[in-house]
């Protein structure tokens, strides 16, 4: 069973090749991202971010902001459960993921961030539109 588990017995080494030559075919790097999915919804004057972050605690989760690029992270740890003797063949729910969304010339304290029930919400207010100055000019 151990072998089953690390070598699956379907491994085609042509399919892994095609993976490597056409990777947004077979969900490469242009493909939808597999982890914090985000859905944007426009609301009045701000806009609402929608970050699908399931099996996280709220404690592993950072948002940063930094030159109009809000940066959602997420860094979940191994648990260490003290006894050495475990049985694992394989773990994978440790990771660490991170992805960033322009959001403008805003400032900080103006972001509002909530998580619950594996979504994190995050309030970001719209820029006001800066209108071109309109008027004569006056001609030497």
């Amino acid at each position: 069973m151990k072998n089953e588990l690390s070598r699956p017995n379907d491994y085609d080494f042509f399919d892994e090749a095609m993976r490597d030559f056409f990777p947004a075919f077979y969900g490469g790097r242009h493909s939808a991202p597999k982890y914090m999915r985000t859905d944007i919804k426009e609301n009045g004057d701000n806009y609402l971010m929608e970050v699908e972050i399931p099996g996280v605690d709220k404690k592993d989760i950072s948002v940063d902001l930094k030159d109009g690029y809000l940066t959602i992270s997420v860094n979940k740890a191994e648990k260490s459960d003290g006894d050495r003797k475990s049985n694992y063949i394989h773990r994978e729910r440790s990771f660490s993921c991170s992805r960033s969304y322009y959001v403008g010339d805003v400032q900080k304290e103006d972001i509002k961030a909530k998580y619950e029930n594996g979504v994190l919400n995050v309030t970001v207010p719209k820029l006001e539109e800066k209108k071109p100055a309109q008027g004569l000019i006056a001609i030497e």
